[in-house]
Parts: C-alpha cells; sequence; structure tokens
C-alpha cells in the first residue's frame, strides 16, 4: 500500500470499503502541498481499484474533519507558488468528485473553507453535533476555490449558498442537517462509524450497479432531461450484460443473499 505523508488510508477486511483520513489532528487538518499531493494521489489510485466499493472520508481527531488551507504555510508564498499549490489542491478535487465508488464523508467539528469544500465534493454527508460548517474564504480575501460556488447553490439552493460564501458565516450541524447539506445527523464521536456502517451496506451492492448509478446521477445533473435518460438507459444496459446481474436475480428467487464479484 503507498505510503502517504498525511494522509492513512485503511481497507476493510475484504478490501471492499476504504477510509481515508487527513491526518494532521494537531493543525486541524488543515491542508498542505504536501496533503494535496496525497489527496491526489491517493483518489487517482482509488479510481483504479477494482476491488473498492466505497469509501468513507475523514479527519483524524475531533476537533476538525479539516480547517482549510494552512494559511501558515501559505504566508510567505509568492503568487507563483501559491497559484502552483492550487494547482495541485484543485487536481485533488477534480479526483475526489469523479471518484467512481460511492464517497461518504464523516465529520467532527470543523469543516472550514477548502475543508468544507472537500465534504461536499463527497457524495454526502455523515456529521456529528459537533460540526461546523462555512466557507469564510471572502473574508480574507481569497475566493472558495474547489467547488464552494458550485456545489454549495446545487445542495442548498442559490440564495443561502450566496449569503454563506458572501459573509464567511458559519452553519452548525442542526442548520446543515435541516438544510440538506448532511444526510445524517449523529452524537458526537460516531460520525465515522456511522460512516462506515453506510459503506458497508453500499458495498454489498452490486458493484457495478453502484458505479453506474453514481456516474448516472452525477452527469444527469449536468445536462438537459432528455440527455440525462439517455445516460441513465446506458447505464441500465451496461448492467444488464454482468455476471452480478445474472447472480442478483438468481440469488432472489433462491431466497439468498447475492454474492456479487463485480463482474
Amino acid at each position: 500500500m503507498t505510503a502517504y505523508r498525511h494522509l492513512l488510508v485503511t481497507r476493510s477486511d475484504d478490501s471492499w470499503v476504504v477510509t481515508v483520513t487527513l491526518n494532521r489532528p494537531e493543525q486541524m487538518n488543515a491542508m498542505t502541498t504536501a496533503m494535496g499531493e496525497d489527496l491526489l494521489a491517493c483518489f487517482e489510485g482509488l479510481s483504479r481499484d477494482p476491488l473498492v466499493r466505497a469509501v468513507v472520508f475523514t479527519g483524524a481527531g475531533d476537533r476538525a474533519f479539516c480547517a482549510g488551507g494552512d494559511l501558515k504555510e501559505r504566508n510567505e508564498m509568492t503568487d507563483e507558488t501559491w497559484r502552483a499549490q492550487h494547482v495541485i489542491f484543485e487536481r485533488g478535487a477534480f479526483a475526489l468528485l469523479r471518484c467512481p465508488v460511492p464517497v461518504i464523508a464523516a465529520v467532527e467539528g470543523f469543516a472550514l473553507a477548502g475543508g468544507c469544500e472537500l465534504a461536499v465534493l463527497s457524495d454526502f454527508i455523515v456529521a456529528s453535533e459537533t460540526a461546523v460548517f462555512g466557507v469564510p474564504e471572502t473574508t480574507l480575501g481569497i475566493f472558495p476555490g474547489i467547488g464552494g460556488t458550485q456545489l454549495l447553490p446545487r445542495i442548498l439552493g442559490a440564495p443561502l449558498a450566496k449569503e454563506l460564501i458572501f459573509t464567511g458565516r458559519r452553519m452548525k450541524a442542526d442548520e446543515a442537517k435541516a438544510a440538506g447539506l448532511v444526510n445524517h445527523l449523529v452524537p458526537a464521536g460516531q460520525a465515522r462509524a456511522k460512516a462506515l456502517e453506510i459503506a458497508a451496506t453500499i458495498a454489498r451492492n452490486g458493484p457495478i450497479a453502484v458505479r453506474q448509478a453514481k456516474k448516472a446521477i452525477a452527469y444527469g445533473l449536468e445536462t438537459d432531461l432528455d440527455t440525462a435518460m439517455v445516460l441513465a438507459i446506458e447505464a441500465y444496459n451496461a448492467t444488464v450484460v454482468t455476471d452480478d446481474r445474472l447472480e442478483g436475480v438468481r440469488a432472489f428467487n433462491e431466497k439468498r443473499r447475492p454474492q456479487f464479484k463485480g463482474t
């Protein structure tokens, strides 16, 4: 397994569920250039891994999922160095967004700036009651640069997203749940366990069908409905010719749990 500087990557016993942990807890898991390089390499690797069926994405410790970019590292950066770092962050964000299997963000504590964006780049969020979300970049004269201005309006609606981005105010866990940013709200310290429970459920389903469903949803949301329906039919047809489809129907008729192999 690849060695990372600021990530911990573990697998379930069957290798189907991978947990990716941002690992700078003393710095609230703030993103450095090295962490950005780790994220890029990790999610590019996961996209090519035929065994993985779901990913849990979280932060070490209970203070923060991720507090955004490390402004201490950025303090002395030239424009050129800042931009070069951000290209790494951008590529990592795209690798996370386009990961072919479901990614569940498990958030304890702060998810701010780029940390909030990493959470919403995931497919959905499980948060503890301690979670706090925010995109305060404009309060520092910076722009939310890895998808916040595009993903938050799609999730929350434009008016609320604009308020959060323009003012930089923070959103506590209960408000985030009510607004639809968070799927599951759990007691403090339980976000990772809940995310792993959901990931295990996903991993038991047909992996080709799940991958096709994620692809159809992602690309369908970016186009008109007629084109999206064509994409959905193509995804359906891609599952019809699989051994997994045969196994699923056979298992149903034999009244047992299917054993999917991803073929």
